[in-house]
């Protein structure tokens, strides 16, 4: 047997191996976002053959701004959610935040700088109330956050005042989301982040091998990395045609604002989570608060901590729901916050708490995104559009609540 035949054969052996290591982990329970990508494969094929509007460039652009803010708050959440915690809070707390930056704007002439790090500073507050009476009290998150869920919208409606809505002109606010990159800047953002995200998974793959570590199986890792990178080229490609319905007059093109602002978020609270002690803490608390707690980790602080993230998300989806809306009323957040949590399961994010990532409140987004735009789209009621919903949350939580039971078993 020749040399290259040999060592062939070791390349597909361990394919082989890490294929069956895969379905070992699906079998035990493990599936991740698998069901997740496979249904916003599954709606956009179904939604594409029902409406010609679906999958063109502009409808693509809007769903990236309209999946913004439930995404956002969903990477928040998922923070408590690791904890086998809840927090229905998260979607008033977000209008309260949007409030707060567009009062200090419209009525108190405040730059946008300085509105901004206040509506953030008040959600950051906010969270650390939530997480120190769930910590140090003891008192269940689900009642604490429904409290909080009832005492935000009361001082949202005070904040909105008689008339109900706070309207905001502010450029750089408004542009946030619904202003674009430029196409040359697009293809150089699309190539800057592509270079950081080859160069962090071969930094991973060669980190865990110095320490004796399995690594991820190279050619594995290529064939995933070439895939995510070329969709997303044809991703930049698709929002670099002209969107405008009337080009004399204006031109839409490239790269919303928006999308390197959940980017850089993804980044920080990936690497928070991921490269961190504090992240290995909640992933500890989440599978067992009392291990933990032996192993001398401080539950109470991070259980506040991960309220005060939370929030601070909330706080950033409120100023992109202010954005998009340019104004914020006193509805701002009431039903998101239930579109976000059904984002970060049907993502992958346990219920019971120690399972989920960052990426799934992605894919999760996208996935409420496209049955809201799609339904639109092809003309349903849009109380049909909150059924669906409900039942694909049901589905993700039954599947949830089976696979935790399969894992604990194995």
């Amino acid at each position: 047997m020749s040399t290259s035949t040999a060592a062939v054969e070791v390349q597909d052996t361990s394919l082989k191996s890490a294929a069956h290591d895969y379905w070992s982990k699906v079998k035990a329970g493990d599936i991740g976002a698998l069901p997740a990508v496979l249904g916003l494969l599954v709606l956009c094929i179904v939604f594409g053959s029902m409406s010609s509007v679906f999958l063109t460039p502009g409808n693509f652009a809007n769903l990236l701004t309209q999946a913004a803010s439930v995404i956002v708050i969903a990477m928040g959440l998922i923070f408590v959610l690791l904890l086998g915690e809840i927090d229905l809070s998260a979607g008033y707390a977000s209008g309260v935040c949007g409030a707060v930056l567009v009062i200090l704007i419209t009525d108190h002439g405040q730059p946008w700088y300085i509105a901004l790090a206040a509506s953030i500073a008040v959600g950051m507050a906010m969270g650390f109330g939530l997480g120190t009476l769930v910590a140090r009290l003891g008192i269940p998150s689900f009642v604490v956050t429904l409290a909080a869920f009832l005492g935000f919208q009361g001082i949202l409606l005070i904040l909105a005042g008689e008339g109900g809505t706070i309207r905001v002109d502010d450029e750089t606010v408004l542009a946030i989301q619904n202003s674009n990159l430029s196409p040359t800047l697009s293809w150089a953002f699309y190539i800057a982040a592509s270079v950081f995200y080859v160069l962090l998974g071969l930094s991973r793959i060669n980190a865990r091998r110095k320490a004796g570590l399995k690594a991820e199986l190279f050619k594995l890792w290529l064939i995933k990395t070439v895939s995510l990178v070329g969709v997303s080229g044809l991703a930049v490609w698709a929002l670099n045609l002209e969107r405008s319905n009337n080009r004399e007059l204006v031109s839409l093109k490239g790269i919303p604002y928006v999308v390197p602002v959940i980017l850089f978020l993804l980044v920080i609270g990936t690497f928070v989570l991921g490269r961190t002690a504090f992240g290995r803490h909640i992933y500890a608390v989440g599978g067992n608060a009392e291990a933990a707690r032996r192993a001398g980790i401080r539950v109470s602080r991070v259980r506040i901590t991960v309220f005060m993230i939370s929030s601070t998300f909330a706080g950033i989806a409120g100023i992109l729901l202010a954005s998009r809306q340019a104004s914020v009323d006193a509805a701002a957040g009431r039903s998101i916050v239930l579109s976000a949590i059904a984002a970060a399961v049907v993502g992958g994010v346990s219920l019971f708490g120690g399972r989920g990532k960052l990426t799934d409140a992605v894919i999760g987004g996208f996935v409420i995104a496209v049955i809201d735009n799609g339904l639109g789209l092809i003309g349903l009621a849009s109380g049909l559009n909150l059924a669906i919903t409900g039942g694909v949350l049901l589905l993700a939580a039954t599947a949830d609540a089976i696979t935790s039971r399969k894992s604990k078993t194995s």
